[in-house]
């Protein structure tokens, strides 16, 4: 990231967000963008691809709090919303008569590039305003722009079926992100040999302003901050060195996932920059539902009918399990509509490997038609109960308030 891009580009108006969105809403924000503008969905659009890239940058600073905190400082800081912003310098009507090294506390070390201080200052910022801005830009106060950098993060989603979910499942899932272009090795240069620049003599940078006004290192123009000029570009990176990159890779769905569970897989996600280790890979977990069964944490759930016979006089009954043999639950008599039983070992797939249980919920089934001989044996049953009222109690329990 460049000292250029946190001044003047504005990455909430990329997302679409106002500057007081909050995390949800810039990551909601960013999926919607990155699944319209997704190469793979527009394939052969140039303005698509390049607005996909603006999207992905704007995410990679405002989805981190803390390199969207430099970035709102640096645009308050140099002018970028609103705040001052630097004169010409010395010699050219500048409006600002001082070094950053010196209103930082810099004093008293031998100045660097830039007009950085090499010295710790008790009470300030030490080497200066190199090192205040070095974090943000991604460099160190004096350091060159060849240092490794660490690739992006990239997140995706994937579908699961129920039993994927509680079984785990590797899943192949298709990524579209920034890497060094393959035509031209990442040189940028269609033959492979780019020439150092002579302006920032390889370091992508330059300082402008001068004398004791104001200082500050920007990207060099002439080789766009890479420190390489190519003479004869890359048609598919058109020099830049970086192409959008699209992968197939297996990915391994741990059992016992949750429906919106965010997995993290350290280092599969863009490549580095300059030998720079790669980003990681966020997968957000969507799980179907499943007709005969449910989901409570590590437990599954399932409504098992039985008859009135069977929950009146007690018994067993075979219960359905995900993906093994049935079980054998035995009823108590008297058995009530609604009791819930439990099967031990028979859920989900817990982190530890031991599994949950399986809560079998007793419903009593009420036929809806039924032959001679069982209605008049039901209504031989209703004479000989006629006496007991099961409401009794409910309406004593009314009276007492």
């Amino acid at each position: 990231m460049s000292t250029k891009d946190f001044i003047e580009k504005d990455y909430y108006k990329a997302l679409g967000v106002p500057r007081d969105a909050t995390e949800a809403e810039i990551k909601k924000a960013y999926r919607k963008l990155a699944r319209e503008f997704h190469p793979d969905a527009n394939k052969g659009d140039a303005k698509a691809e390049e607005r996909f890239k603006d999207v992905s940058e704007a995410y990679d600073v405002l989805g981190d709090a803390k390199r969207r905190k430099e970035y709102d400082e640096a645009r308050a800081l140099f002018g970028g919303n609103g705040g001052f912003r630097p004169g010409p310098g010395a010699g050219g009507g500048g409006q600002f008569n001082f070094d950053l090294g010196d209103l930082f506390g810099g004093a008293g070390g031998a100045p660097g590039p830039g007009g950085t201080t090499g010295t710790q200052q008790p009470g300030g910022f030490g080497g200066g305003i190199g090192d205040v801005f070095g974090g943000i830009f991604n460099r160190g106060g004096t350091g060159p722009r060849t240092q490794p950098r660490r690739g992006q993060d990239i997140e995706s989603e994937v579908t699961l079926s129920f039993t994927e979910a509680v079984d785990g499942a590797t899943v192949p899932l298709r990524m579209s992100s920034s890497a060094a272009c393959k035509s031209c090795r990442g040189t940028g240069d269609k033959n492979g040999t780019p020439r150092v620049c002579p302006t920032c003599v390889g370091t992508g940078q330059v300082s402008r302003g001068g004398g004791g006004g104001f200082s500050l290192t920007d990207p060099c123009v002439d080789c766009k901050g890479r420190g390489l000029i190519a003479d004869d570009p890359c048609a598919v990176c058109r020099g830049s060195g970086r192409a959008t990159s699209s992968r197939t890779m297996q990915v391994r769905i741990p059992a016992g996932v949750s429906d919106g569970q965010r997995i993290r897989l350290r280092g599969k996600g863009a490549p580095g920059e300059r030998g720079g280790p790669a980003g990681d890979l966020y997968v957000v977990v969507h799980v179907d539902g499943h007709p005969v069964f449910g989901r409570r944490g590590d437990n599954l759930t399932v409504t098992v009918p039985v008859t009135f016979p069977e929950a009146a006089l007690g018994g067993d009954v075979k219960v359905p399990t995900l993906g093994g043999p049935p079980v054998t639950l035995k009823l108590p008599p008297g058995t009530p509509s609604g009791r819930t039983m439990r099967a031990r070992g028979k859920g989900a797939t817990r982190k530890d490997g031991t599994r949950g249980d399986l809560l079998v919920t007793i419903e009593v089934a009420v036929p809806r038609d039924m032959g001679t001989e069982a209605r008049k044996a039901l209504e031989e049953y209703r004479a000989a109960t006629q006496g007991e009222d099961p409401r009794g109690a409910l309406f004593e329990a009314a009276k007492g308030d």
